[in-house]
């Protein structure tokens, strides 16, 4: 048998790298990570904070324990990042909005290390090819949808992780402002609550992640997650919750107009959260239909994936 690909994971304490991390050693991947020396400092919002307690500290150490080889470097530090990517097959990235346009110096790095199968840039959200998000969250898009052209310009071989939208940011507090538990007496609605979202956890996000890294079919091609017991309105989770709980809760519904002017005059994070449930809930930015020349629906191509459901997140909160 063929010793599987050596994964290199760039961001592997953020929200979303620690997961791909932990996936990677447990699909038997050698793992290898790329630290810094001097870590950024980074204010999370709190929502971010709740859905992942370890610190960055401890997940290095958790690592180490489990057998990842840490590599010291800097995605600054060009030759320090040619000399990581040298010894890996396939790279991951998983940076925060305020680095995606930096994934540049990775993609000339990868042209010049030689050597990379496939480079999984930071998307780990929405199709940023097909969107009609409204600011601040457009600019992070089409930012995104920049290093696509890239990639594909400089002819790289890629694969791009569309997971929508993580349970942490989304679901943990029923897509509300300012809590990070599911309400119990009242829920505020984008637009009529009936347009379909895909929810995922981190966690899961991090299986499928290395799933089509294993895979040669996901090569050059976007895969998207959309989950059949997690492609679900927000009308239906709040169902869902209320039947767990025993109770039904007030539902106050919000036009998209308000939703927009709310958005204006809100300042970051919860602006940037709002205008991602306006994504989702009220333009319907998971609902498309993909093509198979250049998509891979996730459910499709690894059935054998077992993932948490909506449902099962939820029991949680009870």
């Amino acid at each position: 048998m063929a010793p599987k690909d050596r994964i290199l994971v760039l961001g592997p304490t953020g929200a979303i790298g620690r997961h791909i991390v932990w996936a990677s050693v447990k699909a038997g991947n050698p793992t290898f990570i790329l630290v810094r020396d001097t870590p950024a400092s980074v204010n999370k919002p709190r929502l971010v904070t709740a859905a992942n307690p370890e610190t960055r500290e401890e997940l290095i150490q958790s690592f180490q324990n489990s057998g990842v080889t840490l590599i010291q470097g800097d995605m600054n530090d060009h030759e320090s990042l040619v000399n990581a990517i040298k010894q890996v097959d396939v790279v991951i990235c998983s940076f925060g909005r305020l680095l995606i346009e930096d994934q540049v110096k990775i993609v000339a790095a990868i042209k010049e290390a030689g050597n990379v199968k496939r480079f999984f840039p930071s998307e780990f959200g929405l199709d940023v090819d097909r969107h009609d998000a409204a600011e601040p969250v457009r600019e992070v898009f089409e930012e995104k949808a920049k290093i696509r052209r890239v990639i594909e310009a400089e002819g790289i071989p890629y694969t791009y992780l569309c997971c929508h939208a993580f349970t942490g940011y989304f679901l943990r507090n029923l897509a509300q402002i300012d809590i990070t538990v599911p309400p119990r007496d009242k829920v505020f609605i984008q637009g009529d609550g009936n347009v379909k979202g895909a929810y995922i956890t981190e966690a899961d996000v991090g299986t499928f992640t290395i799933e089509a890294a294993n895979d040669p079919r996901a090569l050059n091609k976007a895969v998207h997650i959309r989950l059949p017991n997690n492609y679900l309105s927000l009308n239906d989770i709040i169902s869902l919750w209320e039947k767990k709980i025993g109770k039904t809760l007030e539902k106050i519904y919000v036009s998209e107009e308000e939703v927009l002017k709310q958005i204006k005059e809100t300042s970051f994070p919860n602006n940037y959260l709002l205008a991602l449930y306006h994504s989702q809930q009220i333009k319907g930015d998971a609902v498309y239909e993909i093509d198979p020349a250049k998509d891979l629906e996730a459910s499709e191509a690894y059935p054998h994936v077992e993932y948490s459901t909506v449902s099962e997140y939820l029991d949680q909160f009870v």
